[in-house]
């Protein structure tokens, strides 16, 4: 009788086998991860009670600086650092609400890229309370009804947002982060694209995709509305209306994507301040906000400058506001690069003090280096 000879199991159970083996081990790692999570935590409740000891605040922006740099300079892949950092990010938050929950103040509504920057910066454990205008987000901190507020300061297109200027002034409140967020515009409407005959959003985002509008959708009605989130909740319940605004609004209000990123400049990025009581120590790459009025006299504006060129430090923005005091004088804002105890900045900033009738340092802070 001829030998009996076994077949080879086929391709398709040999692989089966070994999807079975890698998910195996992937289960195994996750297992893993849990519990180190949980000694992590268990570290965290102690770091809380040693520092509800001796007032330190739970969020400090140097600490977190630093975390963050080690942790993506352990990074060998493949996951991409801006993965690796939300994930931290939100490990981070997590820790915020064991010690004790923050409350976070933003402009809102919900699902505003206020809102995305409030998520992506402090992660989804905080509080997270929308406010109906920046000078109300910087009010709530100041009257210690929230930890923190994140206001819009400056995009890469549009330049400074001129309400949040007035707020810093007014309440001469102190910034202690800050935070780079993506802003990238989708289209979102409950209909298919050819059907779409009215477009909502603010003004601001409906000219950041003004090319692409006037590509695919020419003929429609253009509606403006107060904010993005606004024209999310009018497309959720209006008939072929389409909004343009942050994908963040159109999961909340159930408003589907049609077209991803829509803004004519690829590279559209809002930097966002958080407003916050404690002031951070230098971590050797950071920046600090001044504001400032001149001396009423000829070159004194120009003197101010030259105190932070001749010690050296470079200014990375300025800008102006009416004082609200006198007709025709000015309140200046610069950041600079450097903390306010490098010796460079401390002798700039005292030297500028003497061509000015006021000088606020409104914070020093770690630079934010990524873009979330």
């Amino acid at each position: 009788m001829p030998e009996e000879t076994t077949n080879p199991d086929p391709p398709d159970a040999e692989n089966a086998r070994h999807l079975d083996h890698l998910r195996g081990r992937i289960d195994d790692l996750d297992q893993r991860l849990i519990e180190l999570l949980s000694e992590r935590a268990s570290i965290v409740v102690d770091v809380g009670l040693a520092k509800r000891g001796d007032g330190t605040p739970i969020y400090a922006p140097d600490r977190e600086s630093a975390v963050l740099k080690k942790v993506l300079a352990l990074n060998q892949g493949p996951l991409p650092d801006r993965t690796v950092e939300a994930i931290w990010r939100e490990l981070m938050s997590g820790s915020f609400r064991l010690e004790r929950p923050l409350r976070i103040g933003y402009l809102g509504p919900e699902g505003s890229f206020s809102h995305l920057a409030a998520l992506r910066h402090f992660g989804s454990s905080t509080e997270l309370a929308p406010m109906t205008s920046i000078n109300s987000v910087v009010e709530e901190v100041m009257t210690d009804r929230a930890d923190y507020g994140l206001v819009p300061y400056e995009n890469s297109i549009g330049g400074s947002i001129t309400e949040t200027l007035d707020a810093l002034a007014e309440h001469e409140a102190p910034v202690c982060a800050e935070s780079l967020i993506a802003i990238d515009q989708a289209l979102m409407a409950n209909c298919s694209p050819e059907d779409i005959r009215a477009v909502a959003s603010k003004p601001e985002a409906l000219a950041q995709c003004g090319k692409f509008l006037a590509a695919t959708l020419p003929h429609v009605e253009i509606i403006e509305t107060s904010s993005t989130s606004a024209a999310v909740m009018r497309a959720s319940t209006a008939s072929r209306t389409a909004a343009v605004g942050c994908r963040l609004g159109g999961e909340i209000h159930g408003v589907k994507v049609v077209f991803d990123r829509i803004q004519d400049r690829a590279e559209n990025i809002t930097r966002f301040l958080i407003i916050g009581r404690q002031a951070p120590a230098a971590t050797g790459n950071d920046r600090t906000t001044v504001q400032f009025q001149t001396a009423n006299r000829p070159g004194a504006l120009v003197d101010v400058l030259a105190s932070f060129r001749e010690s050296g430090v470079n200014l990375t923005h300025i800008d102006k506001r009416p004082s609200r005091l006198d007709n025709w004088q000015y309140t200046f804002f610069t950041d600079l690069e450097g903390h306010r105890d490098d010796a460079p900045v401390a002798a700039a900033i005292e030297d500028a003090r003497a061509h000015c009738s006021s000088l606020y340092v409104r914070g020093s802070y770690p630079r934010a280096v990524r873009v979330l």
